[in-house]
């Protein structure tokens, strides 16, 4: 197929991760192992690619995020100081078959779990808010509780791995995270886990960067139009209601859980 449609992809896939957090790894990888044949025993470039391509998607998301005052910076460095070794870890196992052929359905199977449960948070949520004001003592408060900050480390870091062995981007993990385990509203989960993913996907492209895996110019492409749709996808966000929002990154959740099972097997 094509590469020059690779930005068109771009843009839709820009809008979807933007919008729910989720990188949009989900998207690329089976764009690439579909359409462009790194399927196989070539999906390792597919993805590679994938997650150089999150890193333009990120960095797009999260300037529109702060323009837009919903990224808490302190909490996302603290978080990524566990997601970017985990992303790096992930990048070096990728290359072991056993390992991705049972994590993924494993984590596939997690993933639905959660998606269930988010779905019945929303349907449950009586109260219909939609996106508020950063709060800073939030943030302050959250900083010095040490008990949920080491849980938000160590899940932290098995998100980051998830990303590097797959490729999917860190925020299918760290926004049921933070929403559950560090109370955060789905607004503002989604737009730090976009600033946390920036280094996640460094730390992972960094590694398949030296094992020469990246085709440069499919991330290029599919980075051009993440760009522009990321911009659509984080003000959409803030227009809908926190039930809304849970219901469409739930949706999220479970298009991952089959990406990954079936990418577990090698269909994609």
């Amino acid at each position: 197929m094509d590469p020059w449609l690779l930005p068109v992809f771009g843009f839709f896939i820009g809008i979807a991760a933007a919008l729910t957090g989720v990188g949009g790894g989900i998207f690329v990888v089976p764009v690439l192992s579909l359409l462009y044949g790194y399927s196989g025993s070539n999906t390792i470039f597919a993805t590679a690619t994938s997650l150089a391509t999150i890193i333009l998607t990120s960095f797009a998301s999260t300037v529109n995020y702060t323009i837009q005052k919903r990224v808490y910076f302190k909490l996302g460095i603290v978080l990524a100081a566990a997601t970017a070794p985990g992303a790096y870890a992930g990048a070096s196992l990728a290359n072991l078959p056993l390992i991705k052929q049972w994590l993924g359905p494993i984590f596939g199977v997690f993933l639905i779990i959660v998606a269930l449960q988010m779905v019945y948070r929303a349907v449950r949520t009586r109260t219909v808010e939609r996106c508020g004001e950063k709060n800073k003592v939030f943030e302050n408060t959250l900083l010095r509780n040490g008990r949920k900050i080491a849980a938000g480390l160590f899940l932290g870091f098995f998100g980051g791995l998830m990303a590097g062995l797959l490729g999917v981007g860190g925020g299918i993990i760290m926004v049921p995270v933070m929403c559950y385990a560090l109370d955060f509203p789905i607004h503002f989960a989604i737009p730090t886990s976009m600033f946390i993913m920036i280094f996640t996907s460094i730390s992972g492209v960094t590694n398949y960067a030296l094992q020469g895996e990246i085709v440069w110019l499919f991330a290029i492409y599919l980075g051009i139009g993440s760009i522009i749709g990321a911009q659509v996808g984080a003000y959409t966000s803030k227009k809908l209601t926190n039930r809304n929002l849970l219901i469409v990154f739930a949706a999220m959740l479970i298009i991952a859980s089959i990406n990954m099972i079936l990418k577990s097997f090698n269909i994609i």
